[in-house]
Protein backbone atom coordinates (compact mmCIF):
# COMPACT_ATOMS: atom_id res chain seq x y z
CA UNK A 1 0.00 0.00 0.00
CA UNK A 2 2.91 2.44 0.68
CA UNK A 3 4.50 1.32 -2.32
CA UNK A 4 1.25 2.16 -3.83
CA UNK A 5 0.67 5.51 -2.74
CA UNK A 6 4.64 7.17 -3.30
CA UNK A 7 3.82 5.66 -6.94
CA UNK A 8 0.44 8.09 -7.08
CA UNK A 9 2.54 11.15 -5.33
CA UNK A 10 5.44 10.96 -8.01
CA UNK A 11 2.98 10.72 -10.68
CA UNK A 12 1.50 13.53 -9.42
CA UNK A 13 3.98 15.49 -9.62
CA UNK A 14 4.89 14.72 -13.26
CA UNK A 15 5.19 18.11 -14.93
CA UNK A 16 2.99 17.89 -18.07
CA UNK A 17 1.01 20.76 -16.28
CA UNK A 18 -0.18 23.82 -18.82
CA UNK A 19 -1.17 26.93 -17.02
CA UNK A 20 -2.77 29.78 -17.64
CA UNK A 21 -3.07 32.30 -14.91
CA UNK A 22 -2.96 36.14 -14.59
CA UNK A 23 -1.14 37.84 -11.88
CA UNK A 24 -4.21 39.93 -10.53
CA UNK A 25 -5.86 38.42 -7.25
CA UNK A 26 -3.04 36.37 -6.04
CA UNK A 27 -2.07 35.38 -2.99
CA UNK A 28 -1.41 38.02 0.18
CA UNK A 29 1.87 36.44 0.60
CA UNK A 30 3.97 37.71 -1.92
CA UNK A 31 6.18 34.25 -1.36
CA UNK A 32 3.33 32.10 -2.39
CA UNK A 33 4.50 29.45 -3.90
CA UNK A 34 3.12 26.28 -6.39
CA UNK A 35 4.32 23.23 -8.04
CA UNK A 36 4.31 25.55 -11.22
CA UNK A 37 6.88 27.85 -9.47
CA UNK A 38 8.90 24.41 -8.42
CA UNK A 39 9.39 23.02 -11.94
CA UNK A 40 9.97 26.98 -13.29
CA UNK A 41 12.76 27.26 -10.40
CA UNK A 42 14.39 23.63 -11.17
CA UNK A 43 14.22 23.76 -14.88
CA UNK A 44 14.43 28.08 -15.50
CA UNK A 45 11.54 27.36 -17.85
CA UNK A 46 8.86 30.46 -18.09
CA UNK A 47 6.48 28.51 -19.60
CA UNK A 48 4.89 27.10 -17.14
CA UNK A 49 3.22 30.17 -15.40
CA UNK A 50 1.51 31.80 -19.12
CA UNK A 51 0.05 34.93 -18.91
CA UNK A 52 -1.82 34.05 -22.26
CA UNK A 53 -5.58 34.45 -20.15
CA UNK A 54 -6.15 38.47 -20.56
CA UNK A 55 -5.87 40.25 -17.35
CA UNK A 56 -9.04 42.10 -17.77
CA UNK A 57 -11.16 39.46 -17.41
CA UNK A 58 -9.54 38.11 -14.23
CA UNK A 59 -9.59 34.29 -15.21
CA UNK A 60 -6.94 31.94 -13.75
CA UNK A 61 -7.44 28.24 -15.47
CA UNK A 62 -5.11 25.19 -14.55
CA UNK A 63 -5.25 22.16 -16.46
CA UNK A 64 -3.67 18.98 -15.48
CA UNK A 65 -2.97 15.48 -15.98
CA UNK A 66 -3.03 13.20 -13.06
CA UNK A 67 -3.71 10.31 -11.28
CA UNK A 68 -6.55 9.98 -8.27
CA UNK A 69 -7.18 7.13 -5.90
CA UNK A 70 -10.12 5.87 -3.56
CA UNK A 71 -11.23 2.89 -2.41
CA UNK A 72 -14.23 2.68 -5.18
CA UNK A 73 -12.07 3.44 -8.18
CA UNK A 74 -8.68 2.39 -7.11
CA UNK A 75 -6.36 4.20 -9.15
CA UNK A 76 -7.83 6.47 -12.01
CA UNK A 77 -6.56 8.46 -14.82
CA UNK A 78 -7.41 11.99 -15.36
CA UNK A 79 -7.30 14.96 -16.97
CA UNK A 80 -9.18 18.02 -14.51
CA UNK A 81 -9.71 21.75 -15.75
CA UNK A 82 -10.52 24.08 -13.46
CA UNK A 83 -11.24 27.78 -13.96
CA UNK A 84 -11.98 30.68 -11.26
CA UNK A 85 -13.38 34.16 -12.55
CA UNK A 86 -12.84 37.01 -9.63
CA UNK A 87 -14.21 40.45 -9.98
CA UNK A 88 -12.39 43.13 -11.86
CA UNK A 89 -12.04 45.46 -9.56
CA UNK A 90 -11.20 46.00 -6.26
CA UNK A 91 -14.60 47.51 -5.56
CA UNK A 92 -16.47 45.43 -7.54
CA UNK A 93 -18.98 43.30 -5.47
CA UNK A 94 -18.57 40.48 -7.80
CA UNK A 95 -18.46 36.90 -6.28
CA UNK A 96 -16.06 34.36 -8.09
CA UNK A 97 -17.65 32.33 -10.27
CA UNK A 98 -16.12 28.43 -11.10
CA UNK A 99 -16.04 25.97 -13.73
CA UNK A 100 -15.04 22.20 -13.25
CA UNK A 101 -14.89 19.62 -15.76
CA UNK A 102 -12.74 16.60 -16.39
CA UNK A 103 -12.41 12.75 -17.49
CA UNK A 104 -11.19 9.93 -15.93
CA UNK A 105 -10.86 6.23 -16.20
CA UNK A 106 -10.27 3.85 -13.59
CA UNK A 107 -8.34 0.63 -12.56
CA UNK A 108 -12.01 -0.97 -12.56
CA UNK A 109 -12.62 0.09 -15.65
CA UNK A 110 -14.87 2.94 -14.79
CA UNK A 111 -15.46 6.10 -16.85
CA UNK A 112 -16.37 9.46 -15.03
CA UNK A 113 -17.16 12.78 -17.12
CA UNK A 114 -18.20 15.48 -14.47
CA UNK A 115 -19.09 19.12 -15.48
CA UNK A 116 -19.83 21.64 -12.76
CA UNK A 117 -20.30 25.16 -12.77
CA UNK A 118 -21.42 28.04 -10.70
CA UNK A 119 -21.00 31.84 -12.52
CA UNK A 120 -22.66 35.24 -11.27
CA UNK A 121 -23.47 37.64 -13.50
CA UNK A 122 -22.99 41.23 -13.60
CA UNK A 123 -23.28 42.74 -10.16
CA UNK A 124 -24.70 39.15 -8.75
CA UNK A 125 -27.97 39.59 -10.61
CA UNK A 126 -28.30 36.08 -10.79
CA UNK A 127 -26.96 33.15 -10.14
CA UNK A 128 -26.35 29.83 -12.18
CA UNK A 129 -25.55 26.42 -11.00
CA UNK A 130 -25.06 23.61 -13.75
CA UNK A 131 -23.93 19.93 -12.45
CA UNK A 132 -23.46 17.69 -15.62
CA UNK A 133 -22.25 14.25 -15.70
CA UNK A 134 -21.85 10.91 -17.59
CA UNK A 135 -20.59 7.55 -14.84
CA UNK A 136 -20.22 4.45 -16.79
CA UNK A 137 -20.04 2.92 -13.36
CA UNK A 138 -19.64 -0.81 -12.05
CA UNK A 139 -19.56 -0.41 -8.21
CA UNK A 140 -20.32 -1.87 -4.65
CA UNK A 141 -22.85 -1.69 -3.04
CA UNK A 142 -23.62 -3.19 0.55
CA UNK A 143 -27.13 -3.21 1.45
CA UNK A 144 -29.49 -1.05 3.32
CA UNK A 145 -29.43 0.48 7.11
CA UNK A 146 -26.10 0.59 9.36
CA UNK A 147 -26.54 -3.05 9.98
CA UNK A 148 -24.48 -3.79 7.01
CA UNK A 149 -21.21 -5.49 7.17
CA UNK A 150 -17.72 -6.12 4.26
CA UNK A 151 -19.38 -9.30 3.93
CA UNK A 152 -23.01 -7.99 2.22
CA UNK A 153 -20.69 -6.70 -0.33
CA UNK A 154 -22.34 -6.79 -4.62
CA UNK A 155 -20.93 -5.50 -7.25
CA UNK A 156 -23.12 -3.43 -9.36
CA UNK A 157 -23.21 -2.06 -13.04
CA UNK A 158 -24.76 0.46 -14.50
CA UNK A 159 -24.26 3.89 -16.89
CA UNK A 160 -25.67 7.43 -15.26
CA UNK A 161 -26.34 10.47 -17.03
CA UNK A 162 -27.05 13.46 -14.94
CA UNK A 163 -28.27 16.97 -15.77
CA UNK A 164 -28.94 19.50 -12.77
CA UNK A 165 -29.22 23.03 -13.89
CA UNK A 166 -30.57 25.80 -11.84
CA UNK A 167 -30.71 29.60 -11.80
CA UNK A 168 -30.63 32.28 -8.31
CA UNK A 169 -31.80 35.10 -8.14
CA UNK A 170 -30.62 37.71 -4.53
CA UNK A 171 -33.39 38.42 -1.86
CA UNK A 172 -30.73 39.52 0.54
CA UNK A 173 -26.86 40.26 0.84
CA UNK A 174 -25.23 36.95 -0.05
CA UNK A 175 -28.54 34.97 -0.09
CA UNK A 176 -30.11 33.58 -3.26
CA UNK A 177 -33.50 32.04 -4.33
CA UNK A 178 -34.51 29.70 -7.16
CA UNK A 179 -35.38 27.01 -8.73
CA UNK A 180 -34.26 24.72 -11.71
CA UNK A 181 -34.59 21.12 -13.40
CA UNK A 182 -33.21 18.13 -12.63
CA UNK A 183 -32.96 14.67 -14.62
CA UNK A 184 -31.23 11.43 -13.67
CA UNK A 185 -31.24 8.62 -15.75
CA UNK A 186 -29.79 5.29 -15.41
CA UNK A 187 -29.71 2.19 -18.14
CA UNK A 188 -27.40 -0.85 -18.13
CA UNK A 189 -28.41 -1.36 -14.61
CA UNK A 190 -27.35 -4.99 -13.36
CA UNK A 191 -26.28 -7.02 -10.54
CA UNK A 192 -22.45 -8.56 -11.43
CA UNK A 193 -21.66 -10.23 -8.36
CA UNK A 194 -23.85 -10.52 -5.52
CA UNK A 195 -23.12 -11.59 -2.33
CA UNK A 196 -23.88 -15.43 -1.98
CA UNK A 197 -27.34 -14.62 -0.07
CA UNK A 198 -30.86 -15.80 -1.69
CA UNK A 199 -32.08 -12.57 -1.73
CA UNK A 200 -29.61 -9.43 -1.98
CA UNK A 201 -31.11 -5.54 -0.38
CA UNK A 202 -30.60 -4.70 -4.06
CA UNK A 203 -33.23 -6.87 -5.24
CA UNK A 204 -35.78 -6.84 -2.04
CA UNK A 205 -35.76 -2.95 -2.55
CA UNK A 206 -36.29 -3.36 -6.17
CA UNK A 207 -35.26 -2.40 -8.86
CA UNK A 208 -35.45 -1.53 -13.09
CA UNK A 209 -32.30 -1.86 -15.95
CA UNK A 210 -33.18 1.60 -16.50
CA UNK A 211 -34.89 4.51 -14.17
CA UNK A 212 -35.39 7.75 -14.93
CA UNK A 213 -36.15 10.58 -12.44
CA UNK A 214 -36.95 13.88 -13.98
CA UNK A 215 -38.12 16.62 -11.37
CA UNK A 216 -37.79 20.42 -10.25
CA UNK A 217 -35.50 21.52 -7.88
CA UNK A 218 -35.71 24.88 -5.12
CA UNK A 219 -32.93 26.11 -3.62
CA UNK A 220 -32.31 28.71 -0.62
CA UNK A 221 -28.12 29.04 -0.93
CA UNK A 222 -26.40 31.85 1.45
CA UNK A 223 -22.62 31.93 0.67
CA UNK A 224 -20.15 34.34 2.36
CA UNK A 225 -16.97 32.52 1.39
CA UNK A 226 -13.74 33.89 0.15
CA UNK A 227 -13.35 31.71 -1.68
CA UNK A 228 -15.46 28.77 -3.17
CA UNK A 229 -12.31 26.53 -4.17
CA UNK A 230 -10.33 26.84 -0.66
CA UNK A 231 -12.17 28.82 1.73
CA UNK A 232 -9.68 30.86 4.34
CA UNK A 233 -13.06 32.34 6.01
CA UNK A 234 -16.50 32.84 5.72
CA UNK A 235 -19.53 30.08 5.41
CA UNK A 236 -21.64 28.01 3.09
CA UNK A 237 -25.74 26.84 3.29
CA UNK A 238 -27.86 25.32 1.14
CA UNK A 239 -31.33 24.34 1.46
CA UNK A 240 -32.17 22.44 -1.81
CA UNK A 241 -35.90 20.32 -2.18
CA UNK A 242 -36.10 17.43 -5.39
CA UNK A 243 -39.21 16.60 -5.98
CA UNK A 244 -40.00 14.18 -8.95
CA UNK A 245 -42.54 14.24 -10.85
CA UNK A 246 -44.38 11.16 -13.42
CA UNK A 247 -45.83 13.68 -15.56
CA UNK A 248 -42.32 15.18 -16.01
CA UNK A 249 -41.21 11.97 -16.94
CA UNK A 250 -40.37 10.24 -13.91
CA UNK A 251 -40.77 6.69 -13.19
CA UNK A 252 -42.34 7.64 -9.96
CA UNK A 253 -43.07 10.61 -7.83
CA UNK A 254 -41.24 10.92 -4.62
CA UNK A 255 -39.42 13.62 -2.91
CA UNK A 256 -36.00 14.84 -1.36
CA UNK A 257 -34.13 17.24 0.81
CA UNK A 258 -30.96 18.24 0.90
CA UNK A 259 -29.27 20.75 3.81
CA UNK A 260 -25.66 21.42 3.64
CA UNK A 261 -23.27 23.89 5.59
CA UNK A 262 -19.96 24.58 5.83
CA UNK A 263 -17.73 27.27 7.99
CA UNK A 264 -14.23 28.41 7.78
CA UNK A 265 -12.19 29.91 10.83
CA UNK A 266 -8.91 30.82 11.65
CA UNK A 267 -7.56 28.62 14.39
CA UNK A 268 -5.66 30.19 16.34
CA UNK A 269 -7.48 33.67 15.35
CA UNK A 270 -3.65 35.13 14.01
CA UNK A 271 -1.95 32.11 12.15
CA UNK A 272 -2.80 30.66 8.75
CA UNK A 273 -4.29 27.33 10.40
CA UNK A 274 -7.91 26.74 9.75
CA UNK A 275 -10.90 25.00 10.97
CA UNK A 276 -12.92 23.53 8.74
CA UNK A 277 -16.49 22.48 9.54
CA UNK A 278 -18.83 20.21 7.28
CA UNK A 279 -22.81 19.11 8.13
CA UNK A 280 -24.37 17.15 4.88
CA UNK A 281 -27.85 16.29 5.23
CA UNK A 282 -29.73 13.94 2.56
CA UNK A 283 -33.60 12.94 3.72
CA UNK A 284 -36.64 11.51 1.63
CA UNK A 285 -39.78 12.99 2.87
CA UNK A 286 -42.28 11.07 0.41
CA UNK A 287 -42.13 8.34 -1.69
CA UNK A 288 -39.82 5.88 -3.44
CA UNK A 289 -36.64 6.81 -4.66
CA UNK A 290 -34.73 4.42 -7.09
CA UNK A 291 -32.04 2.25 -5.07
CA UNK A 292 -29.05 4.49 -6.55
CA UNK A 293 -30.52 7.61 -5.66
CA UNK A 294 -30.87 6.76 -1.79
CA UNK A 295 -28.70 9.01 0.37
CA UNK A 296 -25.58 7.12 0.50
CA UNK A 297 -21.70 7.42 1.32
CA UNK A 298 -19.70 9.44 -0.69
CA UNK A 299 -22.64 9.95 -3.03
CA UNK A 300 -22.97 13.51 -2.50
CA UNK A 301 -21.96 16.26 -5.25
CA UNK A 302 -18.24 15.88 -5.00
CA UNK A 303 -18.21 12.41 -3.94
CA UNK A 304 -16.47 13.07 -0.82
CA UNK A 305 -18.59 12.39 2.48
CA UNK A 306 -17.33 9.94 4.60
CA UNK A 307 -13.53 9.02 4.11
CA UNK A 308 -12.47 6.45 5.67
CA UNK A 309 -15.09 4.05 4.20
CA UNK A 310 -15.91 3.30 0.16
CA UNK A 311 -18.31 5.04 -1.37
CA UNK A 312 -21.61 3.41 -0.99
CA UNK A 313 -20.87 1.46 1.96
CA UNK A 314 -24.17 2.90 4.11
CA UNK A 315 -27.15 3.45 2.30
CA UNK A 316 -30.83 3.93 3.04
CA UNK A 317 -33.66 6.61 3.07
CA UNK A 318 -32.39 9.17 5.10
CA UNK A 319 -28.91 10.32 6.28
CA UNK A 320 -26.59 12.63 8.40
CA UNK A 321 -23.22 13.55 8.25
CA UNK A 322 -20.90 15.41 10.33
CA UNK A 323 -17.08 16.41 9.43
CA UNK A 324 -14.45 18.44 10.51
CA UNK A 325 -10.74 19.33 9.36
CA UNK A 326 -8.26 21.00 10.60
CA UNK A 327 -5.94 22.57 7.91
CA UNK A 328 -2.27 23.18 8.93
CA UNK A 329 -0.07 25.18 6.75
CA UNK A 330 3.49 23.26 6.81
CA UNK A 331 5.64 25.77 4.79
CA UNK A 332 5.55 29.57 5.13
CA UNK A 333 4.83 29.76 1.60
CA UNK A 334 1.99 27.49 1.45
CA UNK A 335 3.41 24.86 -0.34
CA UNK A 336 2.64 22.48 1.52
CA UNK A 337 -0.18 21.31 4.20
CA UNK A 338 -1.62 18.76 6.22
CA UNK A 339 -4.73 17.79 7.64
CA UNK A 340 -6.41 15.99 10.37
CA UNK A 341 -9.89 15.01 9.91
CA UNK A 342 -12.90 13.25 11.38
CA UNK A 343 -16.56 12.59 10.63
CA UNK A 344 -19.53 10.46 11.93
CA UNK A 345 -22.13 9.47 9.37
CA UNK A 346 -25.67 7.69 10.29
CA UNK A 347 -28.45 6.35 8.04
CA UNK A 348 -32.16 5.53 9.32
CA UNK A 349 -32.96 1.64 8.83
CA UNK A 350 -34.72 1.42 5.70
CA UNK A 351 -38.48 0.18 7.32
CA UNK A 352 -38.53 2.09 10.29
CA UNK A 353 -36.66 5.19 9.04
CA UNK A 354 -35.15 5.31 12.72
CA UNK A 355 -31.35 6.38 13.59
CA UNK A 356 -30.26 3.95 15.37
CA UNK A 357 -26.30 3.81 15.02
CA UNK A 358 -23.53 5.72 14.04
CA UNK A 359 -20.14 5.26 11.82
CA UNK A 360 -17.08 7.13 12.86
CA UNK A 361 -13.99 7.75 10.93
CA UNK A 362 -10.87 9.79 10.92
CA UNK A 363 -7.23 10.17 9.53
CA UNK A 364 -4.60 12.69 8.38
CA UNK A 365 -3.69 14.14 5.13
CA UNK A 366 -0.72 15.69 2.76
CA UNK A 367 -2.01 18.88 1.05
CA UNK A 368 0.47 20.46 -1.79
CA UNK A 369 -0.02 23.71 -3.72
CA UNK A 370 -0.78 22.80 -7.43
CA UNK A 371 -2.41 26.53 -8.41
CA UNK A 372 -2.03 29.44 -5.41
CA UNK A 373 -4.12 31.77 -7.68
CA UNK A 374 -6.97 29.94 -7.15
CA UNK A 375 -5.86 28.35 -4.15
CA UNK A 376 -6.25 23.94 -5.72
CA UNK A 377 -4.19 21.76 -3.44
CA UNK A 378 -3.46 18.14 -4.63
CA UNK A 379 -5.17 16.33 -1.60
CA UNK A 380 -3.80 12.97 -0.07
CA UNK A 381 -5.91 11.29 2.63
CA UNK A 382 -5.90 8.03 4.63
CA UNK A 383 -8.53 7.37 6.50
CA UNK A 384 -9.81 4.74 9.16
CA UNK A 385 -13.38 3.51 9.72
CA UNK A 386 -14.91 0.35 11.54
CA UNK A 387 -15.06 -2.62 10.75
CA UNK A 388 -11.34 -2.65 9.43
CA UNK A 389 -12.32 0.09 6.89
CA UNK A 390 -9.37 1.93 5.53
CA UNK A 391 -7.81 3.31 2.66
CA UNK A 392 -6.02 6.13 0.55
CA UNK A 393 -7.85 9.09 -0.87
CA UNK A 394 -6.31 11.32 -3.51
CA UNK A 395 -8.62 14.06 -4.94
CA UNK A 396 -7.38 17.42 -6.59
CA UNK A 397 -9.02 19.90 -4.69
CA UNK A 398 -10.23 20.02 -1.16
CA UNK A 399 -12.63 17.75 0.18
CA UNK A 400 -15.15 20.82 1.21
Amino acid sequence: MLRRILTATLLLLIPFMLFAQSSANQDPEDSAKDIPDIFQHVFHSHAVHADSISVHHHIHIGILPAIGYTLQTEFAVLVSANMIIYKRKKQDTLFPSTFLAGISYTQRNQVIIPVQSAFYFKHNRALLISDWRYLKYPSFTYGLGMHTSPADQTQLDFQYFKFHESILFPVAPHIYAGGGYHLDYFWGVRELLPHGYPVTDFEKYGFSKQVISSGLSLHMLRDTRDNPINAYSGTYANLALNPRFKFLGSDANWNAVHAEWRGYFRFPANSPDILALWSYNWFTLSGKPPYLMLPSTGWDKAYNTGRGYIQGRFRSNNMVDAETEYRIRLTKNGLLGMVLFGNLQSFSEINTWRFESAAPAGGLGFRIKLNKYSRTNIAIDYGWGRQGSRGFFVNLGEVF
